[in-house]
């Protein structure tokens, strides 16, 4: 699964994995399709604080290279 993948690339990049891992995990339940995940994660991205947006950011960019 392109979540479980992109979730295990991230993982030795983020700090706060966990919290990563409950959002996405969140959201994926909540989205209707692949394209309105990344739109709901983007908007996670704008509300986000760092160092979690990198967090998030990274996982974006590991889930898009699959």
């Amino acid at each position: 699964m392109k979540l479980e993948e992109a979730l295990f690339e991230a993982r030795p990049y983020v700090e706060y994995y966990e919290r990563l891992e409950s959002l996405v995990r969140q959201l994926w339940k909540e989205a209707t399709d692949e394209k309105n995940f990344l739109q709901l994660l983007k908007e996670e991205i704008e509300r986000a604080e760092e160092p979690f947006k990198t967090d998030l950011r990274i996982f974006l960019q590991k889930f898009e290279a699959l």
